[in-house]
């Protein structure tokens, strides 16, 4: 079998079939250069259409979501839900509630679950979902509103043991809460295992909101114990400060290194001598404000409105905002200015061009679908706590979680090491994601 030309026809029918989306293309293609490797030793992988299947998902939902603001006025904004791969468990992927949501970026996030749950060891299949429906500037009850109408539709399609969605961007603990709270009216149930993310006092997981930033430090910790070095001490920059952005702060402190650079989307901080947690959760988790009003109130920080976060010398990097956000310019900044380590907390924050440079520069990259599985593993880890109603103490969960990245890290060094590929978690996470879901679907048939 000529195995380029096998894969490039396999790439050529993702672009046919689905035209106008860069970010799925961007995604495929990735896992599809990995998997030329497996096919020149395995060419079984290539029967009964397997790769073709994989990428096509198995369901995907479109809907109309009509809400009323706070004004009177009718909104209509599109919900999406695209279950791709179920052969290993029920659909398992967040929700997302953000103006540039679309099939395409929902299809992406989808196909990329599917490997990072494969990765956890944990019974679950991937899916992905949200809207592009805005939170930012709504009222609670405007919120509330358009969860409920969202929830409307959805709850046809989601239960414990087909779909259990979770948050994403735009969808936090209070959007959860409103969108359980719907199902459980529309379905005359408590069905705790239906979501995950769900408050303390009603079924929700210690440890789930930190566990996505939590999850891609422990992944580097790992990356940096392989080459002898440690976290203590290290200089770390963090792009975001959401949910997942805040905990790697918090983790990476914790650790010992000391946090000099973190971004919303209005610019980045510069704070040398680390980042102060406790005013940050109290700006961005209690105010809801911009990092430039974190800025504003702590002696020896720099607010940037404009400019690029990547400058910062580092020698830590976890892009944890949002997808393509770290280019090759940046990730040639980055080696330059001594970076050995990056990890993504966002879901394909750095861009082909950008991952081809940590190559060649000799950067250790922890690639999404392994070093941000935390938070799914959690999730999976809060949906075993609901079916045996049941409640793990933090330090308990965050053990297992700690267990659960160190079992991704050395899942995907070994398949990497397997293929002549040694220390290349790129290839190693989508080699070893692949081949469990493949066997399984082989053994399932074509279906």
């Amino acid at each position: 079998m000529d195995v380029d030309k096998t894969v490039n026809q396999y790439y050529e029918q993702i672009l046919k079939r689905n035209a106008g989306e860069p970010e799925f293309h961007q995604a495929v293609a990735e896992v599809l250069q990995s998997l030329k490797y497996v096919l020149h030793k395995d060419e079984h992988y290539a029967q009964d259409g397997l790769i073709e299947r994989m990428c096509e998902p198995e369901r995907q939902i479109i809907f109309r979501v009509p809400w009323i603001d706070d004004n009177g006025k009718v909104q209509v904004n599109r919900g999406f839900r695209v279950q791709f791969n179920s052969v290993l468990g029920p659909y398992k992927g967040g929700l997302r509630f953000h103006p540039s949501v679309n099939l395409g970026i929902i299809k992406f996030l989808g196909f990329e679950q599917i490997f990072k749950n494969s990765l956890t060891g944990l019974p679950i299949g991937g899916g992905k979902g949200g809207s592009d429906f805005d939170p930012k500037g709504r009222s609670d009850h405007e919120i509330m509103r358009f969860c409920q109408s969202f929830m409307t539709e959805l709850h046809r399609h989601i239960g414990k043991d087909t779909d259990v969605p979770a948050g994403d961007i735009g969808v936090g603990g209070r959007e959860i809460g409103y969108l359980f709270g719907q199902f459980r009216r529309m379905n005359n149930r408590h069905e705790s295992g239906v979501l995950t993310g769900k408050g303390l006092n009603w079924g929700g997981s210690l440890v789930r909101t930190e566990a996505t930033g939590y999850g891609a430090v422990y992944f580097v910790q790992e990356m940096m114990m392989a080459e002898k070095e440690r976290l203590n001490g290290a200089r770390v920059i963090v792009s975001g400060s959401g949910n997942v952005a805040i905990y790697a702060m918090e983790k990476a402190q914790e650790l010992g290194a000391t946090v000099v650079a973190f971004s919303d989307s209005s610019g980045y901080v510069s704070t040398p001598d680390g980042v102060d947690l406790e005013l940050l959760h109290q700006v961005k988790e209690v105010e809801r404000g911009r990092v430039s009003d974190y800025a504003k109130r702590i002696d020896g920080v720099t607010f940037h409105e404009k400019g690029n976060i990547w400058e910062v010398e580092a020698d830590v990097a976890l892009p944890c905002a949002t997808q393509n956000e770290l280019d090759g310019e940046s990730a040639v900044i980055l080696a330059d200015n001594g970076c050995r380590y990056v990890a993504e907390g966002a879901n394909m924050p750095s861009t082909p061009e950008a991952i081809t440079v940590f190559r060649k520069r000799g950067i250790h990259f922890g690639p999404g679908k392994a070093a941000n599985a935390g938070g799914v593993a959690t999730s999976a880890l809060e949906m075993q706590q609901n079916a045996s109603r049941d409640s793990w103490s933090f330090e308990y969960t965050d053990k297992r979680l700690r267990d659960i990245m160190h079992r991704i890290f050395r899942t995907a060094q070994r398949a990497a090491a397997e293929f002549d590929a040694e220390g290349d978690y790129v290839i190693g996470a989508n080699i070893a994601g692949f081949r469990k879901v493949a066997d399984a679907m082989l053994a399932q048939g074509v279906i």
